[in-house]
């Protein structure tokens, strides 16, 4: 229970730090709501960081003439690879009903690293890993708080997804050749290893600019949406990601979106725009988040090959979203936390853990 706390906390502080004093300056210039002009998000003070402004090895191999379009995509996606400070900015841009006033902005920040977990040249899986220091009221450092973050999978020509429907259930669904000709599936699970969302896009590279635009795709709520609201169900919306010689940017348009109760949408509430820009940093400490991977990481090894058996044999799989007042996300990190201490047993308790939590 004192993990759970500790990790709760994490959580909290981390949707509340900021790097300087939050500020909103676009998309709704002609309104006068003071609520818009201080995006929430906190107003927690992070070190000071150095950026390294070098271009990446993977940037430069990415730039390598007379390299086929397979491995250029190849080498596109391990260019996220790397330590960065990430900016989070979120703003909803219209609405769709009556009396629609705009939520308040979000701004947000992270460190965290993004390090290679595997490599099949046509399935590539890059795990996330913040390691956030932040500023105590005495102007000292606090320890560094680490969190096994979002995992990213890509693989190409993909021809089966599990699809977002809402309402914690995913349902597989199956392309034919001709539809993923070309394209590279990208699966992002969430920090339990649980799915989120799947979509498959194509990699455009033009010179110097390499992009990759996802088909729209439904999704859970995101953190920093369902801590504070309940009144739509599901966000469907596309990603862009594009890669630059200092690091890499995720653009988000999303739609928030009501549903009923068999997955069909009732009513769109409002769009929003999401921008994650990742720059690469250097001298940041990221020992403790390296130490407790490699102490970690055979466990979570067996947490993805359990739900990638679950994935691949369920036609639809539902999960609660939580069991006796815990969250499956919780349960799975205490006993990290246990094995990291030298409870090897705890490998044998996963499949049975993350099964409690199935519906179906």
């Amino acid at each position: 229970m004192k993990f759970l706390k500790t990790f709760i906390l994490i959580f909290f502080i981390f949707s509340s730090l900021s790097f300087a004093d939050k500020n909103y300056v676009f998309g709704w210039s002609q309104l006068k709501e003071e609520k818009l002009k201080t995006p929430r998000g906190g107003s927690s003070i992070g070190p000071s960081v150095s950026l390294d402004l070098t271009p990446s090895q993977n940037w430069e191999k990415l730039q390598e003439k007379g390299i086929s379009k397979f491995e250029k995509d190849r080498r596109a996606i391990l260019a996220m690879l790397g330590e960065y400070r990430v900016y989070f900015d979120f703003m909803e841009t219209m609405g769709f009903t009556e009396g629609y006033s705009p939520s308040i902005p979000y701004q947000s920040w992270a460190t965290e690293f993004v390090t290679l977990v595997e490599d099949k040249r046509d399935f590539i899986s890059l795990q996330h890993i913040l390691v956030i220091f932040s500023e105590m009221e005495d102007g000292s450092l606090s320890e560094p708080m680490v969190v096994k973050h979002w995992r990213q999978d890509w693989k190409y020509e993909n021809k089966s997804l599990n699809e977002y429907k809402g309402f914690n259930k995913w349902v597989k669904k199956r392309y034919g050749s001709f539809a993923v000709r070309g394209s590279w599936s990208q699966s992002v699970y969430q920090v339990d290893d649980s799915p989120r969302y799947q979509s498959y896009g194509i990699w455009n590279h033009q010179k110097n600019l390499s992009s990759w635009r996802g088909n729209e795709t439904w999704r859970p709520l995101p953190r920093r949406e369902f801590s504070i609201r309940d009144d739509y169900d599901v966000l469907i919306g596309s990603n862009l990601k594009t890669i630059t010689p200092s690091g890499w940017v995720h653009e988000q348009n999303n739609k928030k979106v009501v549903l009923d109760e068999n997955s069909q949408i009732l009513e769109v509430l409002a769009k929003e725009i999401g921008l994650a820009r990742y720059e690469r940093i250097k001298g940041h400490d990221w020992s403790a988040g390296k130490d407790y991977w490699q102490a970690t990481s055979e466990f979570w090894v067996k947490v993805r090959d359990y739900w990638t058996n679950l994935l691949s044999e369920s036609k639809t799989l539902e999960l609660a979203k939580e069991k006796d007042g815990l969250s499956l996300f919780a349960k799975l990190f205490a006993m990290a936390d246990e094995y990291k201490k030298g409870d090897t047993s705890q490998i044998k308790k996963i499949n049975s853990s993350i099964d409690s939590y199935r519906v179906n």
